[in-house]
């Protein structure tokens, strides 16, 4: 999978609509301001024609990007009442709106902007957001195998405790741990910057990973200095794309179905040829 054909689908994705013009360019908005960083283009301008449940799109829009764990449920179910059917596709396109400038302040913290945004927008209105993203894109991303699987283990944890998705954390990814993960290993994680067992790369990479998700529009030169020192142009790039899909968890925990599937020890389970997760137990 080519640098190119992965920035062409997130050009894909950034093109797609929830299907309500007004919500996404609210939606792009809000978070562009709670990121700091550019909005995603928009095709709709906010003239007239405003909607009564707008405020409470822009309020749980808001949470989502700034912290997505604290999202409760008299919120979620608000949101739910106001968007009925199109909630998960509306959900779909505000995790886009969130991470996709995320992803392109990553991209130029890293040099990598060829793989970045640009160009004007073809406007797609007849794909289907949620496919493109969870089958399409996704398992791309997942299929990239530059970065060692305990790299990019440890990084999914990390997001998954800083998003605190239930389901992520409480999940083992099988190819890591026959390459050396442990528990003792994630378990150094939480205080990474003390640690003595995770590698110079595994905290260049965990520093990279707090930045884009508290602090994407302030990737210090230092620490995408760090990444460059440790990875290669093709595994930054793996590495910056990884931290979008894992955080594609944000989507299950704003809407409160991030449960886990274990309800004592860890759940196994590996990533396929195809990038599929597939469970091992």
């Amino acid at each position: 999978m080519s640098d190119e054909n992965l920035a062409e689908r997130i050009g894909g994705l950034v093109a797609m609509s929830s299907g309500n013009g007004r919500l996404d360019t609210l939606m792009r908005l809000t978070c562009g301001r709670a990121l700091a960083l550019s909005p995603l283009p928009m095709e709709v301008d906010l003239i007239d024609g405003a909607a009564e449940h707008e405020p409470l799109v822009c309020a749980f829009t808001e949470q989502f990007a700034v912290d997505v764990s604290g999202i409760g449920d008299n919120q979620r179910k608000q949101l739910t009442k106001a968007l009925g059917d199109k909630v998960f596709r509306t959900v779909v396109m505000m995790f886009i709106a969130d991470f996709v400038p995320r992803v392109w302040a990553g991209f130029e913290a890293l040099g990598l902007r060829k793989a970045g945004n640009g160009g004007a927008v073809d406007w797609d209105h007849d794909s289907d957001p949620t496919d493109a993203l969870l089958n399409g894109f996704l398992p791309a991303v997942a299929r990239l195998r530059e970065l060692d699987p305990v790299t990019t283990e440890v990084v999914r944890l990390q997001g998954a405790a800083q998003h605190n998705c239930r389901l992520c954390k409480s999940r083992r990814e099988t190819n890591a741990l026959d390459s050396g993960g442990s528990e003792d290993l994630y378990g150094e994680i939480e205080q990474y910057e003390s640690s003595e067992k995770l590698t110079d790369a595994h905290k260049a990479a965990l520093r990279f990973v707090d930045a884009m998700i508290w602090t994407p529009s302030q990737i210090s030169a230092e620490t995408a200095a760090g990444v460059r020192k440790n990875f290669s142009k093709d595994q930054a790039f793996e590495l910056t794309l990884d931290i979008m899909r894992n955080a594609a968890n944000k989507i299950m925990v704003s809407l409160g179905v991030d449960a886990p599937l274990v309800t004592d020890g860890t759940e196994l389970f590996s990533v396929d040829a195809d990038g599929q997760t597939v469970s091992a137990g």
